[in-house]
């Protein structure tokens, strides 16, 4: 594995650190909680003619730029620190992972171009309504119907799914798992969005009734696709998060050093002074911990299923405690609607959940490694 940023990848940071803080600043992130679908169009599609962002780890033959993972975890990070609340993560990440997992070449070659220019944006389903992320708790029924399938059942907690135009499903077929691509507007699937303690993230709950579908790759295949695919789902989230905890330590930093008590900067007292010094520690040991697993998916290493689950685990936990801690510094400021700090907190929260949070991996990675 290589350590080390090299120069492009500064250069990349910079970009994307420079266009959210342009194009989408915290107070338009505030404005999108508002909207229907919590997309501001335009800046999606400049992430995707202008950066390629979408398209940044999607090989070359199928429309992206080419790049590896570790390219895409900056691009992440940097999104996860201005709390962007477009379906990267949705499109870019887990749609994207399970097209390029999958053995079927004719799918990838239809719908990875339109997800690396930004122009469709797809997502994953694969939660129900208990909210379980194991793969034997998918009930989504598939049937054969003549020379296509249909797909009757429902999903739940599907990031970006009233947004997306391509929905990858997994759903239970004779054969086992199995994944499939719907369109939004075929006739029998609804959307409906669903409250969520994070509102820079949308979520939905997909009802699908009689809804004709495309199989991807084989019967019985998604189980594989779907582990590989949560994997990098996990190392990706943990790039967000190692951004959004960098943000709101850099907040409590800022402050520990303008507020004064005493005739003193709060943060000349040992108390706060401590306090900031530990959470840099945790900041600072996960980003040591995402870039190593950021380069073990860029080699393709079979280590990945280990540092994804320690990822997820150690980042969802630095996160919020970070987060937390930022409002306490803050004093009351930071418990008002008015101040960022609950925005980062309630990221941080949410993303602690999502795809499992820090309980679940440690047994999922025990039961990986045989204890």
């Amino acid at each position: 594995m290589m350590f080390g940023v090299s120069e492009e990848q500064q250069e990349l940071r910079a970009s994307v650190r420079r266009f959210v803080a342009d194009r989408a600043p915290l107070p338009r992130v505030r404005e999108l909680m508002d909207a229907p679908d919590g997309i501001d169009r335009e800046v999606w599609d400049q992430a995707g003619a202008q950066l390629g962002l979408q398209g940044i780890a999607i090989p070359e033959e199928y429309g992206g730029s080419g790049f590896s993972f570790a390219e895409q975890a900056i691009v992440l990070e940097e999104l996860g620190a201005g709390l962007y609340g477009g379906p990267y993560l949705a499109s870019a990440v887990l749609a994207a992972t399970a097209l390029l997992v999958s053995t079927d070449e004719g799918a990838r070659q239809d719908f990875l171009p339109g997800i690396a220019t930004g122009e469709a944006i797809a997502t994953l389903a694969f939660t129900e309504d208990d909210g379980s992320w194991d793969p034997d708790a998918i009930r989504l029924a598939a049937v054969k119907h003549g020379d296509g399938w249909v797909l009757d059942g429902h999903k739940s907690f599907v990031l970006d799914g009233r947004t997306a135009g391509l929905v990858l499903a997994v759903a239970v077929t004779d054969g086992g798992l199995s994944l499939f691509v719907v369109d939004a507007d075929v006739p029998g699937l609804t959307a409906t969005p669903l409250p969520a303690l994070d509102q820079t993230r949308n979520l939905a709950r997909l009802e699908f009734a009689s809804v004709a579908a495309r199989l991807i790759g084989a019967p019985g295949e998604a189980a594989a696709v779907l582990d590989r695919t949560l994997d990098v789902a996990a190392i990706a989230l943990g790039a967000e998060q190692l951004g959004g905890a960098q943000r709101a330590l850099d907040m409590a930093v800022d402050y520990a050093k303008v507020r004064h008590q005493f005739g003193r900067p709060i943060g000349s007292f040992q108390a706060i002074k401590h306090r900031c010094a530990d959470l840099l520690l945790e900041v600072e040991s996960l980003r040591s911990a995402v870039a190593y697993a950021a380069s073990a998916v860029a080699d393709d290493s079979s280590e990945i299923p280990v540092v994804a689950s320690l990822v997820k685990a150690y980042a969802s936990e630095a996160y919020f405690h970070v987060a937390a801690e930022n409002i306490q510094i803050h004093g009351g400021i930071g418990f008002t609607w008015e101040h960022d700090a609950h925005l980062y907190f309630k990221r941080a929260k949410s993303s602690e959940l999502f795809l499992g949070d820090g309980s679940y991996h440690r047994e999922r990675l025990a039961q990986r490694i045989g204890l």
